[in-house]
């Protein structure tokens, strides 16, 4: 690793390889198939270098958009294999980025005769392939596949020129950790990504990726508590609520259930998920809140925050943010963000049961839930999951 111009590189591919190969080691103790191998930590960084010094190119004008995933032929079904094979340098791959833009797919990266080689193109990787992505010029995002084609890949590690941030895992088992968060760390349910919190991370995702910025408060199903905190009439109230989304989701327990006994279980299509979730997520660019139960059934969009009655002002709160070396601050909610993080903060301080999503325009991304253990509301910052 010594001739890469990306020290950064250097310094996340052993903490990379360290985490791929602890969670190989306790799939194959569980008895999972359809695992990848593990690349040496030399092929990471390498990776990752190639990957940094491709997005600061340009192909026409064009910024180059690309997935390596460290993946032998063997490994993947019905791969596009080049007669040729490309070697890992950054021209080479911003000559061919336009043809691997979309989603799930990948240019796919192996050690050769010839040194480190991209073979072709795969759609279908093992789980636990280690993937690098271009998120924007100097903005690297390294991943691992779950092993379910629906599920968001586990962010690793985000690197943006010298700042490096390595994801925690350990976060999920802090006191007060929301569900969402956990879920992103990690999905260990087979039934997780069909299930509530699944559509939930693809809202936050959607809700980041459209750019505007987005407030999302969800309330507890059936109760009307979350009223007194909102300005009536709802400038965009829904009547009755839009519930497409609870048509599709399928809670965790009974998918889970379902698998164990044999039976085959209605499916959706990725495209109809996506549509649906899309659609919803699009209602928070409205300037606003967008309101949604636990069951996700869509109550109104456009709607202002207010303090409750006889409620108190949110004066401080607990950020976090789940990478190594953090530490929680106690900040003001005027210190953290704009309008939209101060009308979360509040909805939460006020209505303890529920739990707010905002995305700035810039692209951070923060949960708010009340934390009993610290009886305040508890800010959890997680773009560094999203990418």
């Amino acid at each position: 690793m010594s001739d890469l111009a990306y020290a950064a590189a250097r310094a996340v591919a052993p903490v990379v390889h360290a985490h791929l190969a602890q969670h190989l080691e306790q799939a194959v103790q569980r008895g999972e198939q359809n695992l990848a191998s593990l690349p040496p930590a030399d092929t990471l960084a390498a990776m990752i270098d190639v990957a940094f010094w491709t997005s600061l190119r340009r192909e026409e004008g064009y910024l180059p958009r690309i997935s390596l995933a460290a993946v032998r032929p063997e490994e993947t079904p019905h791969p596009l294999h080049f007669d040729q094979p490309l070697r890992l340098d950054a021209a080479a791959l911003t000559r061919v980025a336009p043809a691997v833009e979309r989603p799930g797919v990948h240019l796919s990266v192996a050690e050769s005769p010839d040194g480190l080689m991209v073979w072709g193109i795969s759609r279908t990787i093992p789980k636990y392939t280690c993937v690098v992505e271009v998120a924007e010029p100097g903005l690297i995002v390294v991943k691992h596949h779950r092993g379910d084609e629906l599920t968001k890949y586990a962010n690793l590690a985000v690197l943006q020129g010298d700042r490096v941030r390595i994801v925690d895992e350990r976060a999920s088992t802090q006191p007060d950790c929301p569900p969402l968060l956990s879920s992103l760390l990690g999905f260990d349910s087979p039934g997780a990504w069909v299930g509530s919190m699944g559509v939930l991370v693809q809202l936050a995702v959607s809700m980041r990726a459209h750019g505007r910025g987005g407030l999302l408060l969800v309330v507890p199903a059936g109760t009307g508590e979350w009223r007194e905190s909102i300005v009536h009439p709802m400038l965009y109230a829904v009547n009755p609520p839009f519930g497409e989304l609870t048509s599709r989701t399928l809670p965790e327990q009974v998918f889970d259930t379902a698998l164990a006994a044999g039976h085959i279980l209605p499916t959706m299509s990725r495209e109809e998920l996506v549509r649906t979730v899309d659609a919803v997520a699009g209602l928070t660019a409205v300037d606003g809140a967008t309101l949604l139960t636990s069951d996700y059934q869509l109550l109104g969009f456009g709607a202002k925050v207010t303090r409750r009655r006889g409620g108190a002002t949110v004066e401080q709160m607990t950020v976090t943010e789940p990478v190594h070396g953090g530490s929680p601050d106690i900040l003001s909610p005027t210190q953290f963000g704009g309008t939209r993080h101060l009308a979360g903060a509040q909805f939460v301080h006020d209505q303890r049961d529920s739990v707010a999503l905002v995305a700035s325009q810039d692209g951070r991304f923060t949960i708010f839930t009340w934390a009993p253990c610290e009886q305040m509301v508890h800010a959890h910052r997680i773009e560094t999951l999203l990418l």
